[in-house]
């Protein structure tokens, strides 16, 4: 039983109270009790403000759904005027240009991959804090971009095969990122500084420069034997690194043992859809890494075999520049924190005896915490432009955009910072926000540094908007509907005529499928082909590989040549993707589809609920292993509903399916000894039952969200832990 300390009007979960206090505070400049002052000041004003927005989500789904069940073959034009006439679709507002200062370059002016990784994990934070720099010989040795023919086997130990292709591609990759005036890298014997300038010596003797040789910026060790060369191109890093008595060094011609990518440029730091935090207990410890990377004091341990490694934050790399002055450059990701949206409350802190909104207690707190860099109480520095960035997920449309503007006014207010020190990172992952977006964007001009498609929040919702019209085309297949193509774009287009270009960050969505980074490579150059100078990748390693691609494209250049394109999109993202008039799927697609569907959904919520897991690869049907979090959850729970509600699919073969497939989850998840089965006993498993609320409750679910449910079924779930 939670045990609450009172201040105020407040009651404040005394775990959560002794870290304010001991931890948090301490070295802030701020009071202890003017915080929690200040803090209830905020509640006051924007509790009323957030439940009121809630209320009007409610009110125009409401009214969507007798629209729609009312006037089934309305028009579009009507149904336009409709969605304009009660506010859904609002006018279009004029000349919009954000005006942030003070935006580090990471996301200004350099374009480059993008992680989002739960913060309670402390292992996986730290992977992504210093996924900045990443081995390309490690990323190409380790995934299926090298193939395995010829004897090129990954093996246990070391393939000399296998590493031959791996040094092959990666010069290939060195042609692209640093041409030379003359030859291949491919072809180089000796890399020599010694005469301050970089000279190339290739195989037949020959001695060769870099086409552009301001793309040398300098090296470490000695310039007669340097241990690494930096390079740069389209404002991204590169080390080329040499040893002596090194395995792989001493069988390459010019002594390179490897070649470092400057990789994961930004990081978000998520409170929110990977993280599964349901009380004072969770988001405490939610806290405290962030604190921890606030302070660079973050660590932890990993067993390798025999040995225990610490892990901890990087440092900065430095290099002697072609000048002869040192040269640094960051040795980790900058850090966002993503906070939870306006929906969900946490009793962590009751006001009024009420728990609060989770959105105000992230925005305040972790706000609190990022002072501590603001005033370099670390050996690092996170932003050296003095800002603080907060992601904001899930919010509908402009109204709601400016209550968290005004939040963020107020939360600088209490906390004694400048204006605008908080920079907003703004998903675009609603219907009402991307048919919106300019407005949106208008709200939150002089504080955005960021926005973002996600594509499966943003079906979830596009699902449940239109929940009551008619049956949806099977869930492959609205990716291909050209309303997401309209939304992707209009993303971009929009963002550029707002002034983002060389400002903030355009983004694109996660690469789902961590073990295939051959398809990665191939698809994912759309991203920045497409605009965007940022996109999202599943782990350290694919941040290394798809920063390649920002190698390959210039980014900034492409924006230049977009920034004069009109296009509305409007009437095309308001397409809705419905199974066709007169299609009839056969008995067996609609089980494939439903098989699929309901795996997935069990195989993301036993550990979600059972066992405090909010991100993990989780097996598909065909046991290819996909990062699921809750916005992938949200889709397929929202799908199965749509065709339970228009008659697709009956209660019955939706419990038969659920059976079935969580013996099959059970059996996939067999080798993990923490895991909890849901078989044989469904009536009493916690995360089964939970999995079948989502789909059959889900028509109701506000704008179809799954943490109302899992936040129940997870506290229930660790009530039931606890008293055993």
């Amino acid at each position: 039983m939670t045990t609450y300390i009172r201040r105020g009007a407040l009651d404040i979960a005394s775990t959560l109270d002794q870290f304010i206090e001991q931890q948090a505070l301490p070295n802030t400049g701020v009071d202890f009790a003017e915080f929690w002052h200040s803090f209830e000041q905020v509640l006051t004003e924007f509790v009323p403000k957030n439940n009121a927005l809630l209320e009007k989500r409610s009110a125009l789904q409401a009214q969507i759904d007798t629209f729609h069940t009312t006037q089934p073959d309305a028009s579009f034009a009507q149904y336009k005027a409709f969605l304009q006439e009660i506010g859904y679709l609002v006018p279009v507002p004029g000349d919009v240009s954000i005006t942030t200062a003070n935006v580090d370059p990471e996301l200004a002016t350099m374009a480059g991959p993008q992680l989002v990784v739960p913060i309670n994990n402390a292992r996986y934070a730290l992977n992504a804090v210093n996924a900045r720099w990443g081995s390309l010989y490690d990323a190409l040795y380790g995934t299926d971009v090298i193939d395995d023919e010829d004897g090129a086997e990954k093996t246990a130990r070391y393939n000399p095969l296998r590493g031959q292709k791996v040094i092959r591609q990666a010069r290939e990759y060195l042609n692209d990122i640093a041409p030379l005036a003359n030859g291949s890298h491919v072809n180089a014997t000796r890399y020599d500084i010694s005469t301050g300038q970089l000279l190339i010596t290739l195989i037949d003797g020959t001695q060769t420069e870099l086409a552009n040789i301001g793309q040398f910026l300098g090296y470490q060790g000695n310039p007669e034997a340097p241990s690494c060369i930096v390079l740069v191109n389209n404002g991204l890093h590169v080390e080329i690194q040499f040893a002596e008595n090194h395995p792989i060094a001493d069988a390459d011609p010019a002594g390179i043992k490897d070649i470092f990518m400057e990789s994961a440029l930004s990081t978000i730091m998520d409170c929110e859809d990977s993280v599964a935090a349901v009380d004072a207990e969770d988001k405490t410890l939610v806290y405290q890494n962030w604190l921890g990377l606030m302070q660079g004091s973050l660590s932890t341990s990993v067993q390798k075999g025999d040995q225990t490694i610490t892990r901890k934050m990087h440092a900065d790399r430095v290099y002697t520049g072609v000048n002869g002055q040192a040269l640094t450059l960051s040795g980790r990701s900058l850090m966002f924190v993503r906070n939870v949206g306006h929906l969900m409350t946490n009793d962590a802190i009751l006001f009024n005896g009420e728990p609060i909104p989770e959105g105000i207690m992230d925005g305040m707190i972790t706000t609190l915490i990022g002072i501590h860099d603001l005033r370099r109480n670390s050996p690092f520095s996170n932003s050296k432009a003095g800002s603080i960035y907060i992601v904001k997920p899930k919010m509908h449309g402009p109204e709601e955009v400016r209550f968290c503007n005004d939040l963020f006014n107020a939360i600088e207010d209490a906390l004694s910072l400048e204006r605008h020190t908080l920079k907003m990172g703004l998903m675009d992952e609603e219907r009402r926000t991307s048919l919106n977006l300019k407005a949106c964007i208008a709200e939150a001009q002089h504080r955005l540094v960021f926005i973002n498609t996600g594509f499966l929040d943003r079906t979830g919702d596009e699902i449940h908007t239109s929940m009551k019209l008619a049956a949806f085309a099977p869930k492959a297949e609205l990716k291909t509907r050209p309303w997401i193509h309209a939304y992707e774009k209009s993303n971009v287009i929009t963002g550029l005529s707002a002034g983002l270009s060389g400002k903030a960050q355009i983004g694109k969505g996660m690469w789902p499928i961590p073990d295939q980074m051959a398809n990665m490579m191939e698809a994912k150059i759309g991203h920045p082909k497409a605009g965007a100078n940022t996109a999202w990748v599943p782990s350290p390693t694919a941040a290394t590989l798809h920063a390649l691609h920002y190698h390959q494209i210039d980014v900034f250049g492409l924006q230049q040549t977009m920034v004069q394109e009109e296009f509305d999109g409007t009437d095309t993202i308001l397409d809705i993707p419905l199974l066709e008039a007169g299609r009839v799927l056969s008995a067996r697609e609609i089980q494939a589809e439903l098989d699929n569907n309901i795996q997935g959904i069990l195989g993301y919520v036993v550990r979600w609920v059972h066992q405090g897991v909010g991100c993990s690869k989780v097996p598909d049907i065909h046991n290819v292993g996909l990062m699921e979090d809750r916005a992938t959850l949200r889709i397929s729970a929202q799908h199965i509903a749509n065709w339970l509600e228009h008659g697709l699919v009956s209660l019955e073969q939706i419990d038969e399916t659920l059976a079935r497939m969580a013996a099959l989850v059970d059996e996939q998840n067999a080798a993990d000894a923490e895991y909890i089965p849901m078989t044989p006993n469904l009536n009493q498993s916690i995360g089964y039952q939970a999995a079948r609320d989502l789909i059959v409750l889900g028509s109701v679910q506000p704008s179809g969200y799954t943490e109302p449910l899992l936040h129940a079924r997870r506290r229930e779930m660790k009530a039931s832990l606890a008293a055993h």
